[in-house]
């Protein structure tokens, strides 16, 4: 039984085209996978809080231990605890500023924990969370072309990479402040996109 994890940070609700990736895809899994089990996050209405001088040790890192860094890491944990029991982690990345949304590093800021998620070694740092598959719902206003710079997209594979999930797709609908049309049509290539990796996953 497939157990996926959404994530979705978009500050733009129903409107949100990352968020209607999203849901076009939850609906794709259905139909080919009626059994599978689907958590939810939604860091708009549901934010992380950022991290502070009061929480810092709460993700394990030095700091003095303080009662809010205690409720950073309970809910450190109960984060780490869905990101592990996913086989399929589905992400809404829209692009704010050239980047990710900052609920979202947010949310990253409590995933990726020293012992917990990775662990250094005499070799490098060593990811903890093996077998599980990202994938990327990303929107943007404008058009990017590849090659050019990336704060966005890389950082989050960096991120994911980091902590040890290495099979990652990339969905992308972009150029969607430049007209219906061009808008339209980006995002029946995201939906074509998609249809495909829920084919091949089924």
């Amino acid at each position: 039984m497939t157990q996926t994890l959404v994530i979705r940070s978009s500050a733009n609700a129903e409107r949100s085209v990352s968020n209607q990736l999203i849901d076009y895809y939850l609906v794709a899994q259905a139909a080919e996978d009626p059994q599978a089990q689907v958590t939810q996050r939604d860091l708009d209405r549901d934010p992380v809080p950022h991290v502070t001088s009061a929480t810092l040790a709460g993700i394990g890192r030095p700091a003095p231990e303080t009662p809010s860094s205690q409720g950073a890491r309970e809910l450190s944990d109960r984060l780490i605890a869905e990101v592990v029991a996913a086989d399929t982690l589905v992400i809404g990345l829209p692009m704010y500023n050239f980047g990710m949304p900052s609920t979202l590093k947010s949310w990253f800021d409590h995933v990726l924990r020293a012992g917990t998620t990775f662990r250094y070694t005499a070799s490098g740092p060593e990811g903890l969370v093996p077998d599980t598959r990202a994938i990327l719902m990303v929107a943007r206003a404008g058009a990017y072309p590849a090659g050019g710079p990336d704060f966005q997209v890389g950082h989050v594979r960096t991120l994911l990479n980091f902590i040890g999930i290495t099979d990652i797709e990339v969905v992308i609908a972009e150029g969607l402040a430049k007209g219906t049309e061009t808008a339209a049509a980006a995002i029946a290539s995201a939906h074509a996109a998609i249809d495909k990796l829920v084919t091949v996953a089924a």
